[in-house]
This record gives C-alpha cells, sequence and structure tokens, in this order.
C-alpha cells in the first residue's frame, strides 16, 4: 500500500495561522511516498531511503528520537493516544521534496505517515481535520516546533487547480480557482536551510503570544492598529504584519477572482517587505533570491514557510523567463492512498 503526500505553497497569509488569522495556500506535485506493508508483530519499522538511515521500535513502548524519526514515532505515539489501534507496520519513506526549502516537508512526512497506519489498521478515511490537529501536535510536542495548523489542513484539504482560502478561527476551508493562464507561479531555494524547530519560528510565536496578552485579545486576529500602536518594539510590528497580511489574503483572492494578476504580484511584493520589515524574518540568502527573481522579470516574490530561510515564490507574466533552477509549481490533490 502507498500513499502519496504533497508538498505546499502558501500563496499569501503567513505566520496568520497560529493567531487565528487568514492563509491561502495550495498543495504542490512534488512530495513524501511512503509505502508499507503489515508485520505481525506490534512494532515499527520505518526506512527514510533518501537518506539511507533506518528505524525501529515497539508501539508499546515509543522512544523520544531526533530528525526525521520524531515524525515518525510522534505520528505513532498521537494515533495510539488519540484511541487508533495501530498494527505493526514496515515503512519506506521517499521524498522528492527537499527539506528545509520552505515547502512543508515536515507536514508531508507527518500526513504521509498517518495516512499509511491509519489504512493499515483499515481506517481508510478518516476526519482530515482531526487529522491535521494530531499532526500539527507531533510537531509542537515530538519534535519541538510551535508551528500552526496551516501546513496540514493545506496537505490534507487540498484541491487539484485551486488554492484554499483558510480561516484559522473557524478553521473553515473554501477552494479558490487558481486560474493563471499564461502566467506561472515558481520556487526558487535561496540556499539557506530552514527549520522551524531551531530557527525564530518559535521566538516570532511567543511575541505574538505576549502582544495578544498585552491587547488584552484572544488572539492577534482581534487587535487592531491602533493598539498595536501602543505597543512596544517588535511587539508593535509583529501585530501589524498579521493584521496587514490577513487583509492581503483576502484582497489576493479579490484579485484572483477578477483575474487581476498584476494586482497578485503586488500583494506578494508587499508580503514579503511585511514579513522582512515587520516580522524580521528574512535572511540575506533570501532577500538575494527576490532580487534575482526580480531581475528576471517577476511581477511579486516573497519568501515562503516559516522564513529564515528556504524558497522564494515568485508569480511571473507571459514572456518573462525564471531562473533556470527555478521550479514551476501548480495546485494539485492532497494527501491520500494511491495504491
Amino acid at each position: 500500500m502507498r500513499v502519496r503526500a504533497p508538498g505546499r505553497v502558501n500563496l499569501i497569509g503567513e505566520h496568520t495561522d497560529y493567531n487565528d488569522g487568514l492563509c491561502l495556500p495550495f498543495a504542490i506535485e512534488a512530495g513524501i511516498t511512503v509505502t508499507a506493508e503489515r508485520l505481525e508483530q506490534p512494532r515499527v519499522e520505518a526506512e527514510a531511503a533518501d537518506l539511507g538511515e533506518r528505524d525501529a521500535f515497539s508501539l508499546d513502548d515509543i522512544g523520544r528520537a531526533d530528525g526525521w524519526r520524531a515524525f515518525v514515532r510522534g505520528v505513532a505515539g498521537e494515533l495510539q493516544a488519540a484511541g487508533h489501534a495501530l498494527s505493526g507496520a514496515r515503512l519506506r519513506i521517499e521524498a522528492d521534496l527537499p527539506q528545509g526549502s520552505g515547502l512543508s516537508s515536515s507536514a508531508a512526512l507527518e500526513a504521509g505517515v498517518a495516512l499509511a497506519l491509519l489504512a493499515l489498521a483499515g481506517e481508510l478515511e478518516p476526519d482530515r481535520i482531526a487529522l491535521a490537529k494530531l499532526c500539527s501536535r507531533v510537531e509542537n510536542e515530538w519534535v519541538g516546533a510551535q508551528t500552526g495548523l496551516l501546513d496540514q489542513l493545506a496537505v490534507l484539504l487540498a484541491e487539484p487547480g485551486a488554492a484554499t482560502r483558510l480561516d484559522m478561527r473557524t478553521l473553515q476551508a473554501t477552494p479558490v480557482p487558481l486560474e493563471l493562464g499564461d502566467w506561472r507561479l515558481v520556487v526558487l531555494d535561496s540556499g539557506a536551510e530552514h527549520s522551524n524547530a531551531s530557527g525564530g519560528y518559535n521566538q516570532r510565536r511567543a511575541e505574538c503570544t505576549a502582544a495578544a496578552e498585552a491587547l488584552g485579545v484572544a488572539s492577534l486576529r482581534d487587535a487592531t492598529v491602533e493598539g498595536a500602536a501602543r505597543l512596544p518594539d517588535p511587539l508593535d510590528r509583529r501585530v501589524r504584519h498579521v493584521l496587514t497580511e490577513n487583509a492581503r489574503v483576502e484582497a489576493t483572492i479579490a484579485a484572483l477572482r477578477a483575474g487581476d494578476l498584476e494586482a497578485v504580484g503586488e500583494h506578494l511584493d508587499a508580503s514579503h517587505v511585511s514579513l522582512r520589515d515587520d516580522y524580521d524574518a528574512s535572511v540575506a540568502e533570501v532577500e538575494a533570491t527576490v532580487t534575482r527573481l526580480h531581475a528576471a522579470g517577476a511581477a511579486g516574490a516573497r519568501m515562503v514557510g516559516g522564513g529564515f530561510g528556504g524558497s522564494v515564490l515568485a508569480l511571473f507574466p507571459p514572456g518573462a523567463e525564471p531562473p533556470p533552477e527555478a521550479v514551476v509549481v501548480r495546485p494539485g490533490p492532497p494527501a491520500r492512498i494511491v495504491t
């Protein structure tokens, strides 16, 4: 049995998910394949084929581990804690999605392993929102990255040909057709590896929590520009990014529906400036990559993922040629059983 779990690109709406905000991601073709077979013993044997590494653990005593092993063990542990009766499994994990590129290899791995283990246990179509929450707990509690639900929901709820408007307060998912015509969306790796657990991601989330507490609101979704102006630096800038980024999500959706792709490019640029200046989430390699994409004719470009490295997303109009190592990305299907 095989499961395919895609990576994702977040068109716009960055660092808003853990602030009850709005996001607009889509799944991409690159991803992770998990091939699974049942074992009679209550144990999991996992192989990360691309790394040439293996792991094995008992389902009766799942210890902690680092790296990719933490994700596999965490998924098994959280599934059992949630009441799923797992069988033993042999897993072979293969990826054509680079780690540390900001394209959500973590969520793809979590979703792929979870769907494979559930399928072996006879659960072929679980509640996908509940599964996204479970995978997020793996990231938070087993890996140590205090991420929100954006990546997991994007990977599990995607629709081919569309981005997904996610309201992170209600968890409502609404498909938004991503009709580009002769325009192209591409991603280009900046060369600076990104890690949510070890980068500045956790610090930014803590700053947002502190800002919400100082403003007396449940989350920054409820903050105001006037309130943000009363906060000390950098909390005022963190709030300003979240508020303006939520507005950019809605403006981008309106531009897509109107077929105004020039405006979409402008919103991408504005998002990047906000992430760089108000959220302090950029690095020199990312800035050089944005400059390079603009020089090649991009109508807009911005960092994607948690920031502090990873890939840059750019929108190219007809006639403009992206750098040769840039990869065209199109909205594809969600994580799923393929055989």
